[in-house]
């Protein structure tokens, strides 16, 4: 596929499954990852106030992150560009905040708790240390750090990739939901340590 191609691909991902959690709001409730949990945590107020916070907030920032990454917008508009990556960073702030929550919960017992959790804490830390390199005009930094945030904020869209996939090959969902706890968001890193770097290879 052209480089072209690959971001329109990129852009579609991130669209769908950024509207994605307003299923939620229209389906019933055992709709989803949501079917494979107990009524007691589908009805316990604190669990739900993390799950929806997540998946909202999670939502927004997934459905606008890309943007960021347009140097069009960026230099055609460059306060719009600000003005949304304020509205990413409080997204992804308390989405990842309610996500390490969440994860504590997490269908599939310790080892997926620990992946969910994870990725929760690499989410809040790439996306803080972005904010942080920005606010000291370290624009380089900010921007390697924004690739890395978003690389966590895409697990949203690989695992949906590859849970379907996982849960074919071992014929249960449980040990998909363990394997895909890690899988969504690791290889994404990889990936973005990948972009970064040839990055800095064009510069130099």
């Amino acid at each position: 596929m052209t480089k072209k191609g690959l971001w329109i691909l990129f852009v579609a991902l991130a669209i769908v499954i950024g509207l994605y959690p307003s299923i939620y709001f229209l389906v019933d409730r055992k709709f989803g990852l949501l079917s494979s949990k107990s009524t007691e945590l589908l009805t316990n107020t604190f669990w739900n106030i993390g799950f929806y916070t997540h998946i909202i907030l999670g939502g927004i920032a997934l459905l606008i992150g890309w943007s960021q990454f347009s140097s069009k917008i960026r230099i055609r508009n460059l306060n719009l560009h600000k003005q949304v990556g304020k509205i990413y960073l409080i997204s992804v702030i308390l989405s990842s905040i309610a996500g390490i929550y969440i994860g504590l919960f997490a269908t599939g017992g310790l080892i997926a708790s620990l992946g969910f959790i994870g990725l929760g804490i690499t989410w809040f830390y790439t996306t803080l240390r972005s904010y942080l390199h920005i606010k000291n005009k370290q624009v380089e930094q900010h921007q390697k750090m924004m690739i890395y945030s978003y690389a966590a904020c895409f697990a949203a869209v690989t695992l949906r990739i590859w849970l379907p996939l996982l849960t074919l090959v071992y014929g249960d969902f449980v040990k998909a939901y363990i394997v895909v706890a890690w899988l969504c968001w690791i290889p994404n890193l990889i990936v973005a340590s990948l972009i970064t770097k040839r990055i800095v290879t064009q510069k130099t």
